[in-house]
């Protein structure tokens, strides 16, 4: 482990990020439930975060960051969603920008944005937009100055973060990305997420009004989906780690939760059984949810290293589809496995773990609102199609 000048760690070796994400877990997993509940920011969660150097382990080595990769990555992921999920979703379009820094960045954009990330400084999204025909039907624009006018939804991370990185149309209708300081003028971002799980990712709305753009930070965006690519692998992968971080502290909880408070039914103690985890219908049900769990993990850790073979940088267009449908894999079942588990917990556990005390139902809205983010049977049929009739998945690879 190393630092920069600003006193945040550079974890230059996987045991080094693995052990500051299981730190880190540990630190915020006490306060998940009340965070849940009160739907505030989690500033002082998230400024734990920004001083772990967690946010700079996929930096390149060669512009001074640790170069770790996606098996990490997913490890570190999931370790913080299996405590909350919410916050691990935070900083999941940052590590995308990091990657599409080192592709297609600059130098000087290189230089000047990850000497940032390797003090502490998170990069939030606005990409997304309501209201359009479909999700790459983008009304923002990047005009001349350059200036960014628009709104965005779904701003996930950007209330609190240093950079934010915005998708917009130029003059010419080609996709720009542009990199604006949170705080620049014409730049606000509202508090007003508002659903029924995630919800300390804050993923509320975001506006531009004539807001100035230094033309230095400006990435031709449209030209990355134009080859070969594993950036929507990668930030898929993200995804698939958090929906088995939370199939893994549903079923943490739900195991606690059987240990300490629960009682045998009354069926169960006529057959010989003392405790709820004596009962043989509990045991075959948490088994069988314990297997599902170890498999969607399993899944990850397989889409993880099948990425890090592949590289950043596909060799072809069947390299980014096999890395495409690894993920996809692993994102459609864990998906599944979340929600499975976060709702067969009550089952297990009995009438009295649905005590709203006890906030064991943010499982399921947790793993309901996020295994939304994207269809999941798209993902079964890309991987049917390619194995059946070796069809490619869409070439963006954000399946």
């Amino acid at each position: 482990m190393s630092a920069v000048a600003s006193g945040v760690p550079v974890l230059r070796s996987p045991e080094a990020a693995r052990e500051a994400a299981r730190a880190y877990a540990a630190a915020i997993a006490p306060g998940a439930a009340a965070r849940d509940r009160a739907g505030t920011v989690p500033r002082d969660e998230l400024a734990a975060l920004d001083a772990s150097g967690l946010l700079s382990i996929t930096v390149p080595v060669e512009d001074g960051g640790p170069g770790l990769g996606p098996s990490v990555l997913a490890d570190v992921v999931r370790t913080i969603a299996a405590a909350d999920p919410a916050i691990a979703q935070v900083p999941q379009a940052h590590w995308l920008f990091v990657d599409v820094l080192a592709v297609w960045g600059t130098p000087d954009q290189r230089r000047r944005l990850y000497g940032d990330v390797l003090a502490g400084a998170r990069i939030g999204n606005a990409l997304a937009e309501r209201g359009g025909l479909h999700a790459q039907d983008l009304r923002t624009r990047l005009l001349p100055g350059p200036v960014l006018e628009g709104r965005k939804s779904y701003c996930t991370g950007a209330l609190t973060a240093r950079w934010i990185a915005v998708s917009a149309l130029d003059p010419e209708d080609r996709l720009r990305l542009a990199f604006v300081p949170r705080d620049a003028p014409g730049v606000t971002v509202h508090d007003d997420w508002d659903v029924m799980g995630q919800r300390a990712t804050v993923s509320g709305t975001t506006t531009f009004e004539r807001v100035a753009v230094d033309p230095g930070l400006v990435l031709d965006y449209g030209r990355a989906f134009a080859v070969p690519q594993q950036l929507g692998a990668r930030a898929q992968l993200v995804h698939a780690a958090i929906e088995a971080g939370i199939a893994r502290g549903a079923l943490d909880d739900a195991a606690a939760y059987l240990r300490e408070r629960a009682r045998p039914s009354s069926e169960a103690v006529r057959a010989g059984a003392g405790s709820a985890i004596e009962d043989p219908h509990v045991l075959h049900g948490y088994g069988r949810l314990s297997a599902r769990v170890q498999a969607a993990e399993a899944l990850v850790a397989q889409a993880a290293a099948t990425l890090e073979a592949i590289g950043l940088v596909p060799a072809d267009a069947r390299a980014a589809a096999r890395g495409s449908l690894a993920v996809a894999a692993a994102k459609a079942f864990a998906s599944e496995v979340a929600v499975e588990v976060a709702g067969e917990l009550f089952r297990l556990c009995g009438t009295s773990a649905t005590a709203s005390r006890h906030d064991l139902d943010r499982h399921w809205r947790n793993a309901r609102t996020h295994s939304v983010h994207d269809p999941v049977d798209w993902k079964y049929h890309h991987i049917a199609a390619f194995e059946l009739g070796g069809v490619l998945p869409p070439s963006h690879g954000q399946l």
